[in-house]
């Protein structure tokens, strides 16, 4: 009869997350920086009918789209402590991806974005009413693919590819984190107020780091 032969197993390695790098803040954070820290900068990257809608009181409006031509000079006025603000969170997240290229790698992403902080108490400015632009967009698609579909039921097949050809645009907007539809629709006269910001009045005013 054989005895058995024990066997040893290596010993069990514990694993460890990686660290990963906060770029959220709450919106109930974010009203207790607002009274502690004098060098917070809020900036607003919606549109600037979307800002003239609603606003944290005190941030500033810096378009997505003028801070993507702008990248460069607006972190150059930047500090440590820095908040960007959107609709939903999308667009300040695009915002914080272009800065951090440009070397400012402590921006945060307002969860829940302006309306969030709202709902949250915070200190707000409102104006006239507008739908917001992911809203616009969300409209503007169901109602294209709608389109399409009824379309090619009653008038011809080849209406379908409407829905086809917008399904794609939307997936390609998911993939690329970007959005046409939404340039478009922010070009759109009833999305422009009487003062669309440029460089010189949405960057400028925005006050140097350490100024």
């Amino acid at each position: 009869m054989h005895t058995p032969v024990p066997v040893s197993f290596p010993e069990r390695i514990p694993m460890t997350s990686a660290n990963t790098t906060v770029t959220t803040l709450e919106p109930e954070t974010l009203r207790q920086w607002m009274a502690q820290h004098e060098d917070l900068v809020i900036i607003d990257v919606r549109s600037a009918a979307e800002f003239e809608s609603l606003h944290i009181r005190g941030s500033y409006n810096v378009p997505l789209p003028l801070l993507s031509e702008h990248t460069a000079d607006l972190a150059a006025r930047l500090g440590e402590r820095v908040v960007l603000v959107c609709q939903s969170g999308v667009r300040a997240e695009q915002a914080r991806q272009k800065l951090s290229t440009a070397g400012v790698d402590t921006a945060y992403v307002l969860t829940g974005g302006a309306p969030g902080f709202a709902n949250a108490g915070g200190d707000v400015v409102r104006g006239a009413q507008r739908w917001d632009l992911e809203r616009q967009v969300r409209m503007a698609a169901g109602s294209l693919v709608l389109t399409g579909l009824v379309g090619g039921r009653f008038v011809s097949p080849k209406v379908r590819a409407l829905a086809g050809i917008v399904g794609t645009g939307l997936a390609f907007s998911a993939a690329s984190n970007t959005c046409a539809m939404g340039k478009a629709l922010a070009a759109m006269p009833w999305n422009k107020t009487a003062q669309e910001p440029t460089a010189t009045t949405a960057i400028q005013q925005i006050p140097a780091a350490g100024a």
